[in-house]
């Protein structure tokens, strides 16, 4: 068995996965399916003053609608059954759908002028999370590998980054990184850190398993002491540390009270906020909440209620929570899609995919409260003051995080990837 295991790669790669999966409860996404690491310098980045220490980045997969919810245009045809409300700021308005946000726009960067030409879900989603159009050859980090690269983990004992929700695949990833920058997905928040506790097995005989599997392991290190060997025996290491570690209750939602879960919502992307606030107060640096059913081609005025409602009482919690316990200002907040849907109802009542104008939002961090960026034409079709690439919603980010937006990494075929792919930072923005 022992030769079987150092002469075949692949078997090797399984076992070393599958140990860490079925003994420690703990694996990276994707670790079977990329070759060499990234190529880069040795990154020694100064910090920038007034950076945000993390980022908390809400997704709303399918292509959430702008008119329903941060670009109403009352009045105009396109508008449909959606209502506006005022805001806690005087000139800014927004759907009646978010009223707890509507109390918060002090808080927040409404940007109603983002643009992209991908429209379809795959490709949109995909360059929102990376800057690069999707490619058959090469997966490109997204801004949470980006972090971590760039700035290392926090917390040596947690994960540096966690995506949280039903489809793993919408997230950035880490791309052509090494394995440890891909995110630990959780796809119940409630449910905690899978497998993460010694079941059927006391501590002792735990111990005698991880001594055979070092020495069983010694000959094929010591024979392929190389990057990819060397990740898979970190991931191992990082497995066996979270699970000792007593950080590891920042997964366990059990532990906030009832009102306090109730707050944010009886539903995993509520519940996937709140897991989101705890890892961030227990120093992860990047975590994505997935929320997914924003595909609203049929009845938008019957399915926009019940996403917005949602969103609104998970993201409106998240705030209030970070702010009131000192973690709003070092934590950046991002609420993005892959694009708008069509201002025009179609025949169904529903809006289709429009990658021509669209909203996003920012708040913490560094972000200027109280403004809304950009302007849409009045039936909210085009960007007719200020736009936004979403190259440069992303370098915004980044710049946000402290992140050098001209600092180049290379892929391991030597090709040259900046964070946010030649974006420039929307500076008015910041506070």
């Amino acid at each position: 068995m022992k030769t079987a295991f150092t002469s075949d790669e692949w078997s090797r790669r399984r076992f070393m996965e599958g140990t860490a999966k079925t003994f420690l409860g703990v694996g990276a996404l994707g670790l079977t399916t990329r070759g060499r690491a990234a190529l880069g310098p040795d990154l020694g980045i100064a910090e920038r003053a007034g950076a945000a220490k993390h980022v908390i980045y809400l997704y709303m997969n399918g292509g959430m609608t702008h008119l329903d919810t941060f670009d109403t245009k009352p009045g105009h045809e396109n508008q449909g059954e959606t209502k506006t409300i005022n805001t806690a700021v005087d000139d800014i308005k927004i759907s009646a759908l978010l009223p707890r946000l509507a109390t918060q726009t002090d808080k927040l960067a409404i940007v109603r002028s983002l643009t992209s030409t991908a429209g379809a879900h795959d490709q949109g989603n995909y360059l929102m999370h990376t800057s690069y159009e999707q490619r058959a050859t090469i997966r490109h980090p997204g801004i949470g590998a980006w972090a971590l690269k760039f700035k290392g983990r926090l917390n040596p004992n947690l994960p540096g980054s966690v995506y949280i929700g039903a489809d793993s695949r919408i997230n950035g990833g880490g791309g052509f990184f090494e394995p440890e920058y891909e995110p630990l997905a959780i796809n119940d928040p409630l449910g905690g850190l899978k497998n993460s506790k010694l079941r059927n097995m006391k501590q002792e005989e735990f111990e005698d398993r991880l001594s055979l599997a070092r020495e069983f392991d010694a000959e094929f290190h010591q024979r392929y002491n190389v990057k990819q060997v060397r990740a898979y025996t970190q991931m191992y290491d990082d497995a066996v540390r979270i699970m000792q570690s007593k950080d590891l209750r920042a997964f366990d939602l059990s532990d906030e009270e009832k009102a306090t879960r109730d707050r944010y919502g009886d539903n995993p992307f509520g519940q996937g906020c709140l897991l989101a606030r705890r890892l961030i107060e227990h120093d992860v640096r990047a975590v994505e909440v997935g929320y997914g059913g924003w595909d609203m081609h049929n009845n938008v005025f019957v399915a926009a209620p019940e996403r917005c409602d949602v969103l609104d009482q998970g993201m409106s919690a998240l705030i209030d929570d970070l702010e009131r316990r000192g973690k709003l200002e070092d934590t950046l907040i991002v609420l993005t899609t892959e694009f708008g849907r069509t201002p025009r109802i179609n025949q169904n009542a529903g809006r289709d995919h429009y990658p021509k104008a669209f909203s996003s939002v920012l708040a913490g961090g560094g972000i200027k409260g109280g403004i809304a960026y950009g302007k849409t034409d009045e039936g909210g079709e085009s960007v007719i003051e200020n736009p936004v690439k979403i190259q440069d919603f992303n370098a915004t980010i980044a710049h946000a995080l402290g992140l050098p937006l001209d600092q180049v990494l290379y892929s391991p075929s030597k090709r040259p990837f900046t964070v946010a792919h030649k974006g420039e930072p929307v500076m008015d923005l910041f506070a």
